[in-house]
């Protein structure tokens, strides 16, 4: 079990450190290690277990306050180190309804979002396209209101539930302005888009392209007004980014224990891998990767709860470090761990692979490297 101490760090309330302990107890009697056959099923049987358990709730907050990302973190933490398709269902629940969370009606809310809590609605966050990425504001896909319906028309691609989603918070041009002012979003049916094509990546999840072929929907499924949806879709992203850091932090506990394990038991001469110098300080670089990582994303999800500062430069940094240092402390696993490390079935080599899109995904490295830069270049308090 990986280092709970951190816990004590006044960045946590009492309900935090509850929280550790209901999770932890909740994956050691729930999540089995074993990577899914099915992913789809795996991740709709995982979005059931994690309602009934009462985890999503924490991803829709409640109608006093927003989602806590403390509480974020530290399950995106603990479900990434014992599996990584689990913090991926929790986490695409929280994000494709995040929206709604923040900036939807009193009636969106109250039909979606005790569904996305119970486990029995698959959200979905739908903004990239083919020719679009990281530059949101170019997007193409076009929504045109007839009467009291909007008509979209377009593509999205790599959208993450792409296919077993219940519905889609979509992002398309209506037409208030150039770039990101003429942008808008909304709540769209599943069974009103086409799955185009699904889309298989190296750490197996539910991925596609989808087609909008003049898809209508009610005037009100709009989120927010005409025009606000780069808004709606930034803070979206920002309310989750740290996590993403939390998601990353827990593959590289889960690394970190699984060459701690390996090294110890491996014979190396008269001794084990364990006793080598090099293997030692590779565990010591390994180590403090790992805890500087921990400082910077509860102390950026620290500054997000409490508010009242700009903790973008904070988040672009967890996001940055935690992704980045992750990457490289499950190499330095899968090199510890020789041949072993790079055979399907050994755990190292699933993180390998589960680990590499974080550090593209909600904002590449490249992307939060440049928000930390501008920051600074404004003269942005350390």
């Amino acid at each position: 079990m990986s280092d709970k101490s951190f816990l004590a760090w006044p960045f946590f309330e009492e309900r935090h450190r509850e929280l550790a302990s209901d999770l932890e107890a909740w994956c050691e009697a729930t999540i089995h290690d074993a990577e899914a056959s099915d992913e789809d099923a795996a991740v709709r049987a995982t979005v059931a277990e994690l309602g009934k358990a009462g985890f999503l709730k924490l991803c829709v907050g409640d109608a006093e306050r927003r989602p806590d990302v403390r509480s974020l973190a530290l399950c995106r933490e603990t479900f990434a180190r014992y599996h990584g398709l689990v913090d991926f269902a929790f986490a695409m629940q929280g994000l494709g309804s995040g929206a709604i969370s923040l900036f939807g009606t009193v009636e969106q809310k109250r039909e979606w979002l005790p569904r996305v809590a119970a486990g029995e609605a698959i959200a979905a966050f739908a903004m990239t396209e083919p020719d679009c990425g990281s530059d949101a504001a170019n997007m193409s896909t076009s929504a045109m209101r007839d009467g009291n319906e909007w008509v979209i028309v377009g593509e999205k691609t790599y959208i993450s539930n792409g296919g077993i989603a219940d519905f889609y918070v979509t992002f398309a041009r209506t037409g208030e302005g150039e770039g990101a002012r003429g942008l808008s979003a909304f709540i769209v049916p599943a069974e009103a888009v086409e799955v185009a094509e699904r889309i298989h990546v190296i750490a197996p999840h539910p991925l596609a392209r989808l087609k909008y072929d003049n898809v209508r929907i009610p005037a009100d499924a709009i989120i927010g007004e005409p025009g606000e949806g780069f808004h709606i879709g930034m803070e979206t992203l920002n309310l989750f980014r740290v996590t993403v850091g939390a998601a990353a932090l827990g593959f590289a506990r889960r690394a970190l224990d699984e060459a701690l394990a390996f090294a110890s038991k491996r014979r190396l001469g008269s001794g084990t891998l364990a006793d080598n110098a090099v293997t030692q300080e590779k565990l010591a670089d390994m180590a403090l990767a790992i805890d500087a990582s921990v400082l910077l994303i509860y102390r950026a999800a620290w500054q997000q709860d409490i508010g009242g500062t700009d903790n973008r430069r904070a988040a672009a940094m967890a996001k940055l470090h935690a992704t980045e240092s992750a990457q490289q402390v499950i190499d330095a696993a899968v090199q510890m761990h020789g041949g072993a490390g790079v055979t399907k079935g050994v755990k190292v080599e699933e993180l390998y692979r589960d680990i590499r899109s974080l550090r593209i995904y909600e904002g590449a490295s490249e992307v939060q490297r440049q928000i930390i830069a501008r920051d600074l270049l404004k003269g942005g308090a350390a």
